[in-house]
């Protein structure tokens, strides 16, 4: 592990060995292209230097959690599992203000994680696929998003915000998804297409979910979703699960991986009901097939709600993940160093401080 004491030196190093390789040339001039020539450095904006990160003075911490945020319907009126759409807009304002940046999914599992400097990544995850969550209506004519659906309300907040990210999960019903069925091919094209993510839900949606049925039952539910997802995408690797109902059998490795009738599903992440932030996926303590979410509601949440985890973060920033602005890199307190996944230093240079 690098020390903050010799990360800064071996800077100073590069710096000082620059300014020497400079002196040695002899005239600039001489060596480099023809005055007014195309290739001339003086029409060239000066590169510069990157400043060195202040981790301390910004709180970095890569082993801080990660708020999955939890939503349902978007519509009205509110309600346990209803976000009306200004409300939601609401919630995205939150969080660009509190310092959070919208990542994909995807990103988080491999662990390329990557925000500015001193904000925190956040997922925003829809389950059921309903139809305040993705809706076309027509105007002059032609189809457009309807700007009151979740994805309206996304791609309007990132015009305005663009450096918040637009990126979120979409947890697919493969039955009737987002309602208007003569609509799903191009919905989920649309949604590829714009960089959000599909994952599913399963076929059907199961009562009372993938712990209440025999291995045969739930290996035929995720694979009918992936039989479905094909007929309309037949290139986009599904890479995650959203537990109906929350529910689980004791031995998860057939919902993690399995095949059902020739047709294989692997889901490297598996997504629960709630109520809290997950770890880093730099944590040891990080179970991509029991990840935590937290719910984006106001209403019935007992104090798991997303401002009651947003108000604990503001209270505790050293338990929020704080980035250091490189994804190459994972900083981290030095009395943390002993909670890094095992391994971890032949994927990423690790930091501490």
């Amino acid at each position: 592990m690098l020390k903050k004491s010799s990360f800064l030196m071996a800077i100073l190093t590069v710096m000082l060995l620059g300014g020497l390789l400079v002196s040695c040339t002899g005239d600039q001039e001489a060596l480099g292209p023809p005055a007014g020539s195309d290739d001339d450095p003086q029409d060239e904006d000066p590169q510069e230097p990157a400043e060195p990160v202040d981790y301390e003075a910004l709180g970095v911490n890569e082993l801080g959690q990660i708020m999955f945020l939890m939503y349902h319907e978007i519509g009205e009126p509110e309600a346990e599992w209803v976000r009306t759409p200004d409300n939601f807009r609401k919630d995205l304002q939150a969080l660009y203000e509190a310092g959070y940046r919208a990542v994909s999914l995807n990103d988080v599992l491999d662990g390329n994680i990557d925000v500015p400097a001193g904000t925190t990544p956040v997922v925003i995850t829809f389950d059921d696929s309903t139809p305040g969550q993705f809706r076309f209506i027509e105007e002059n004519g032609r189809l457009v998003v309807d700007p009151d659906c979740a994805v309206g309300i996304l791609e309007e907040f990132h015009r305005q915000h663009p450096d918040f990210g637009l990126a979120a999960t979409f947890f697919i019903i493969a039955v009737a998804p987002f309602g208007q069925e003569k609509y799903v091919q191009q919905k989920l094209d649309y949604l590829v297409e714009k960089g959000f993510e599909i994952g599913s839900h399963t076929y059907s949606h199961p009562y009372p979910g993938l712990g209440g049925l025999s291995p045969e039952k739930a290996r035929q539910e995720l694979a009918y979703f992936i039989k479905w997802k094909d007929q309309y995408l037949p290139d986009y690797r599904v890479r995650s699960l959203a537990l109906p109902y929350g529910t689980y059998p004791k031995d998860m490795s057939y919902i993690i991986r399995g095949e059902y009738e020739g047709i294989g599903y692997h889901n490297e992440g598996i997504f629960l009901v709630g109520a809290n932030p997950a770890p880093s996926p730099f944590s040891g303590a990080f179970r991509p097939e029991a990840i935590p979410r937290v719910r984006a509601s106001e209403m019935n949440t007992e104090g798991t709600g997303i401002y009651d985890q947003m108000q604990r973060f503001q209270e505790n920033l050293q338990a929020r993940y704080i980035s250091d602005g490189d994804p190459n890199t994972v900083v981290i307190p030095e009395k943390l160093a002993g909670e890094l996944k095992p391994g971890l230093e032949k994927e990423k240079t690790i930091i501490t401080y």
